[in-house]
């Protein structure tokens, strides 16, 4: 099938596989999927700011569908996704912007193609790092699994939250609904603002940091780190989008084929975290942002794009 838009030649049931698959993990481990997406979309040859644009565009309606999922189970705490929107929405709008400067000269496809594998790659060891010594240290709680909670989301890197909870910027909120009794909304604005450079910047809702530094810096628990972060996604990567279309960076049509297997996979995905405990979901999360680093270096290395 032709897509006039990004000028490819591209295979409909590729596209709703690749729906398919990020949106069950998307529903699973809170992230938009962007760091499978993006390079599924990038080895078709599509030019990386069209792949950028396009991912967004597809992510919104897969994160409505996980998010609802998500909030009958109780696992989105409303206060806090409202706060990170503001740091996100900055955090886009500078990420958006890079883009088109890059866009200007003829290494923008080089630049976000370096820039993933660094950041896929560091989340990925750190998550497998710590979801390991934590489940070797016997912090994780089977009984806890699908009730969020301090035993069931042990750390063994928890100094970090401390620290972070221990910064007094005022002003400071409560979060309850994640069992945090005071944090700086300053600490929450910094984390929103950074995941949101990278969305504008790298595509997608950017979960693939902001969910892990939901659980690591802010001290949300897993279940409540992937609802929120779904939902925050929704405001996010719709702001994203828009950008993105306003400067011609997204193909609506491979989206929407994308959006057809997304759609089921996210319910899928959204449902099974209930039956895994915090740190086994994390452990799980730990191998996927290495396959994105991987196919883009492949890609990057090959030189088989346009």
């Amino acid at each position: 099938m032709f897509f006039p838009i990004s000028g490819l030649h591209l295979d409909p049931i590729y596209l709703i596989c690749v729906g398919f698959v990020v949106g069950c993990l998307g529903g699973f481990f809170g992230v938009g999927g962007s760091f499978l997406t993006g390079p599924a979309l990038f080895v078709t040859g599509m030019p990386m700011h069209f792949v950028v644009g396009t991912d967004l565009a597809h992510i919104v309606g897969k994160s409505i569908v996980a998010a609802r999922t998500h909030r009958a189970l109780g696992n989105i705490d409303l206060r806090l996704a409202g706060v990170m929107v503001v740091g996100t929405i900055v955090g886009s709008e500078t990420g958006v912007q890079a883009i088109e400067l890059l866009k200007k000269t003829a290494h923008v496809d080089l630049v976000v193609g370096i820039v993933s594998i660094v950041v896929f790659s560091f989340i990925a060891l750190f998550s497998a790092v710590e979801s390991w010594l934590t489940l070797r240290a016997g912090k994780d709680s089977k009984s806890d699994v699908g009730k969020p909670g301090p035993k069931e989301d042990a750390m063994v890197f928890d100094s970090i939250t401390k620290f972070v909870h221990g910064l007094r910027m005022p002003p400071c909120m409560g979060l309850p609904h994640s069992g945090i009794e005071s944090i700086s909304v300053w600490a929450i604005l910094i984390v929103s603002f950074i995941g949101g450079i990278f969305s504008g910047f790298l595509g997608g809702g950017a979960g693939y940091i902001r969910m892990p530094s939901m659980v690591y810096l802010l001290g949300v628990p897993t279940h409540i780190a992937v609802g929120t972060d779904l939902f925050e996604i929704i405001i996010s990567a719709g702001y994203g989008t828009v950008r993105h279309a306003m400067q011609g960076n997204v193909d609506i049509l491979v989206a929407l084929m994308m959006q057809t297997g997304a759609a089921v996979g996210a319910q899928i995905g959204a449902n099974m975290t209930q039956y895994f405990s915090g740190p086994r979901i994390r452990l799980a999360f730990a191998p996927l942002p290495v396959l994105g680093a991987i196919a883009i270096a492949y890609k990057l290395i090959t030189g088989n794009h346009q």
